[in-house]
């Protein structure tokens, strides 16, 4: 009987070279994938904050709008000085209001005068906020137990407010006419943050035109 030569195969493995390479290309794929998946959590993240911003300014915008568009012509029902602190517009507007809109509140008696301004949190801080001051309109003592501190914005750089008026057909600083309301007040709120500042134009009748 004859039997012939019998080739024996040997078990071959990876060489480190081929190793090197397999973690080098999942090391790869796993950055790329990593990647992508902070990008996508970053602009979901940054969505979410710009809408939350847009929804606070709309909000803002649309109470003041209900506020002043019921305003009666009456003497300084709203009244409007410009102010300036360390370069910073901040510019006060103020007005007499019942319990609503205005007030944030459906349950105050009698009439308030309401003055949105920039304020800071407390006496040590530089931050400004945006928000409502309320006082009672017959406080004639300057009590400050009657005063309400109510913030809606947080971290503002400057408030520039201009009323137009349509006997001169322009926009004024200032608004301390008597019996007349202004036809438009226009705003332009600038954030700390340093985004583009935020501007409305509130029409204080439902037909401004």
């Amino acid at each position: 009987m004859f039997i012939g030569p019998v080739n024996r195969l040997r078990a071959r493995g990876f060489t480190l070279l081929e190793i090197t390479l397999a973690v080098a290309i999942l090391a790869s794929m796993a950055i790329a994938i990593y990647r992508f998946v902070q990008a996508n959590v970053t602009s979901v993240r940054v969505s979410a904050e710009t809408t939350e911003i847009d929804a606070r300014y709309g909000g803002l915008r649309d109470l003041l709008t209900a506020q002043w568009q019921t305003l009666p012509g009456s003497q300084r029902s709203l009244v409007g000085e410009p102010y300036k602190f360390s370069g910073r517009s901040r510019d006060e507007i103020k007005w007499v209001c019942a319990s609503g809109p205005g007030l944030l509140t459906r349950y105050a008696p009698g009439d308030f005068v309401v003055t949105m301004r920039l304020q800071s949190p407390s006496k040590k801080s530089d931050r400004l906020d945006l928000g409502f001051l309320r006082v009672p309109k017959d406080d004639t003592g300057g009590s400050n137990a009657d005063k309400t501190w109510v913030p809606l914005i947080e971290n503002i750089d400057s408030m520039q407010i201009r009323y137009f008026d349509p006997r001169l057909n322009g926009w004024v600083e200032r608004w301390l006419e008597g019996g007349r309301l202004p036809r438009l007040v226009k705003l332009t709120i600038t954030p700390a943050d340093g985004t583009a500042p935020w501007e409305i134009v509130v029409p204080l009748g439902r037909n401004p035109y």
